[in-house]
């Protein structure tokens, strides 16, 4: 079964529409994240190797399997709406950032993939999205960048995908944060602790997913009999609810157990 036209939707313009995973063993990450999270998965009209997981039969993330050959970390990597690829692209690298994919045509959009000043990769996506933004969905799925410099990440950001310009958008800011919102709710954080040359992956600077569960102990313990395993990054409170969990599934890529709240 692949996504239908109806799931469709046109994302608010410099928000993530969007998470990706490209793995080595597509079957293993499948059999992890469905065990771990209870995602279900379906076939994509993009390719044939790549996977499109739902959650409550909503679609949430891309999965798909690495092209021979190449090797790179397996990364959690979030997607940006742009209203213009090329534009998107442009302002990247006038902001001394790198552009190393596209933008290419990709089904009925367009994408490039990005790494910011400090080397945390995301994406950026022109054209209609799987139905992945809304109350429902950032339940699901919250994003965190880690970064040295909150204000100069919030510059880098802002500028590239126009957050004071979209009606949509506010911002909060603190002494060590910063929030995105739309419509009352968070879609994303920027927030300090990064170390540019830790040896620890999960102290880079970098973009963290965090999938929301109502048992983050029971999540994390199916995680490890998955196959995964616990970093050395600090078990961090979200929420006064609960705590996060952070781990690395079978293919090395990091993720955060959230809890969800109610």
């Amino acid at each position: 079964m692949s996504v239908s036209e109806a799931e469709y939707v046109t994302p608010i313009p410099g928000l993530p529409c969007w998470i990706n995973l490209m793995v080595g063993d597509l079957r293993a990450a499948r059999a992890f994240y469905s065990a771990v999270l209870g995602w279900e998965f379906r076939t994509s009209s993009l390719a044939s190797q790549f996977l499109v997981a739902s959650a409550e039969g909503r679609p949430v993330a891309g999965i798909g399997a690495r092209r021979p050959g190449l090797a790179p970390a397996a990364v959690w990597t979030p997607y940006f709406a742009a209203r213009d690829a090329d534009r998107t692209a442009a302002q990247i690298q006038e902001r001394g950032a790198t552009v190393a994919v596209g933008p290419i045509a990709l089904g009925e959009g367009r994408a490039g993939l990005a790494a910011d000043r400090e080397g945390a990769t995301f994406g950026f996506w022109e054209g209609p999205a799987p139905a992945w933004g809304g109350e429902k969905d950032v339940d699901q799925v919250r994003l965190n960048l880690q970064t040295r410099d909150v204000f100069d990440a919030a510059v880098f950001y802002g500028e590239v995908f126009h957050w004071t310009d979209e009606p949509d958008i506010d911002l909060t800011y603190a002494s060590d944060h910063l929030l995105v919102e739309q419509g009352g709710r968070v879609a994303l954080s920027l927030r300090g602790g990064a170390h540019q040359t830790s040896e620890h992956a999960h102290l880079r600077p970098r973009w963290l997913v965090n999938f929301t569960v109502d048992d983050v102990e029971r999540a994390a313990a199916a995680a490890i009999e998955a196959g995964g395993r616990r970093t050395q990054a600090a078990d961090t409170p979200w929420t006064p609810a609960g705590f996060s969990r952070t781990l690395q599934d079978p293919g090395g890529a990091l993720f955060t157990l959230t809890h969800r709240e109610a």
